[in-house]
């Protein structure tokens, strides 16, 4: 008779509604939303604009407490900003203008007093060569493209090493071609590090690339329709009938009066391409 092993979720969304307020009045911008994220897996949370995602999203940063509900974090529950918690927001114009591409990276390092300076250093190079960018740690962030600054965001952010990292449509500013390339090279990078991923994005196919796992959210306010396990699927995936079956059966979920909530659904057999990553255990 076999022995059941003990697993814990990293990150766990308990019945969490969110509000913030306008001029005018108080907006609900999620209702009771639960999902559970696993070490190593690639959640995305996808839903059409006004959905709360964003807001949910900077919520599990610690930046927004919640309403109603909790979120838990390695078994702690979140009240405050934290570097266990680290974003990479849309605009990539947050780099110090007057600060080299490395001392950039370098500088939450500093800042939050994890490193003295010359491991710093050293850490800093160590991601910004994982980014591709050995060649340019002392070139200013006025002389680099968007999508060079997006790779310096996201060496600055793995650099500190955070238990979850938080993406809120980080590439979405970006041409079509750049964008592909960086969800390519994200792909990758999480290949060598399998660091913890929360991806935001409005895009259906960019969560079926670059997600394992994503969780479907209704219009405003945004309650749970689904989630679909989405490991099947990468970037040669996108003209396959199952990709596009896929993405068809997620459009309908999130836009069709009267779509039903479904549990998790486990796609057809992985890619060959997709290196091995976890899966959600499904009953």
């Amino acid at each position: 008779m076999g022995t059941e092993t003990s697993f814990q979720p990293l990150l766990q969304v308990q019945k969490v509604t969110l509000e913030y307020q306008t001029a005018q009045h108080i907006v609900r911008a999620t209702h009771q939303v639960s999902f559970e994220v696993d070490p190593g897996d690639r959640f995305v949370l996808l839903g059409p604009s006004g959905c709360g995602k964003s807001t949910l999203l900077k919520s599990v940063a610690g930046f927004i407490r919640p309403r109603e509900g909790q979120i838990v974090l390695d078994g702690q529950v979140v009240e405050d900003p934290g570097p266990d918690r680290v974003v990479v927001f849309q605009e990539f114009d947050q780099l110090l203008p007057w600060k080299t591409v490395k001392q950039n990276v370098m500088f939450s390092l500093l800042a939050s007093r994890t490193l003295g300076k010359r491991e710093a250093e050293q850490r800093a190079l160590h991601y910004l060569d994982k980014v591709g960018l050995s060649k340019f740690v002392d070139a200013y962030p006025h002389t680099l493209s968007g999508g060079m600054k997006a790779r310096v965001a996201i060496a600055r952010a793995l650099a500190m090493q955070p238990k979850i990292l938080l993406m809120d449509e980080p590439f979405a500013a970006l041409d079509a071609l750049t964008r592909r390339k960086m969800q390519e090279e994200l792909l990758h990078l999480w290949g060598e590090v399998k660091f913890t991923l929360l991806f935001v994005t409005h895009s259906i196919e960019e969560a079926l690339v670059v997600g394992n796992r994503i969780l479907l959210l209704s219009p405003h306010p945004g309650r749970v329709r689904a989630e679909i396990n989405s490991h099947a699927f990468d970037l040669h995936s996108q003209q396959g009938p199952a990709f596009q079956q896929t993405a068809r059966r997620i459009h309908r979920l999130l836009f069709e009066e009267g779509a039903v909530e479904v549990p998790a659904v486990a796609e057809e057999e992985p890619a060959a391409s997709v290196p091995s990553q976890p899966q959600k255990r499904i009953a």
